[in-house]
């Protein structure tokens, strides 16, 4: 009788302690916060599109166009902010430069090899997800090298800064990757001295191309 009464007294004063237990909120440690890397990088495919203009000085009517090059580009980007983000690009494309208008009959005049490092300041919009839109704004060098003349006894196109402007977009499908689409407009007009059947002339090629990539990122 006496242990019946005294386990139903532990019982009155342990369920009180109990109910307080089961409708105490359990604590969880807020997750740590992982801060992206500021670096990221991307791999294009690039087309770069020249736009057919230029002259060669003294000669009335004379024109000049180019080709259209298909090659990889290299990207590296740096964020000081979520939003603000520095671009390097590195590649090289190789184009044919071939007379038209009254220098027609010249066809293809040389073949010259560009390293354009383009450095870009970009603005990068982060409101809408996944898809996440930038543009910006920088300055290009362009190095001309290998240059090989046909029709022409030789060549020299000069190596020259331009402007750059650029708009694009990456869709990322996680924290790492993503997909790319990049324009750029570099607006470049080079120099250049060219000799012809012993004369030696001089000229400027407005080259101004479109650069219209296309690949995939990844952020550290």
């Amino acid at each position: 009788m006496l242990a019946t009464l005294a386990m139903a007294t532990a019982g009155i004063f342990a369920a009180p302690a109990m109910a307080a237990d089961a409708a105490s909120p359990v604590f969880k440690a807020p997750a740590p916060v992982v801060e992206q890397s500021p670096w990221q990088i991307r791999v294009r495919a690039l087309a770069v599109i020249p736009e057919d203009s230029g002259s060669v000085h003294g000669v009335a009517g004379s024109g000049l166009e180019y080709s259209t090059s298909y090659v990889p580009e290299l990207d590296i980007t740096y964020y000081f902010t979520k939003n603000w983000a520095a671009e390097l690009i590195l590649g090289v494309t190789p184009h044919d430069i071939t007379g038209k208008g009254t220098i027609g009959s010249l066809n293809k005049i040389a073949e010259v090899w560009a390293l354009p490092p383009t450095l870009t300041l970009q603005y990068h919009f982060t409101d809408f997800g996944a898809f996440k839109p930038y543009v910006g704004a920088g300055i290009n060098y362009t190095i001309f090298y290998d240059q090989k003349a046909y029709s022409a006894d030789s060549i020299d196109v000069k190596d020259t800064f331009g402007w750059a402007l650029q708009a694009g977009f990456d869709y990322m499908f996680d924290e790492h990757w993503g997909f790319n689409v990049d324009v750029k407009k570099l607006f470049l007009e080079p120099d250049f001295d060219v000799t012809v059947g012993g004369e030696q002339l001089t000229g400027k090629a407005n080259l101004n191309p479109w650069l219209v990539g296309v690949g995939v990122t990844y952020r550290f």
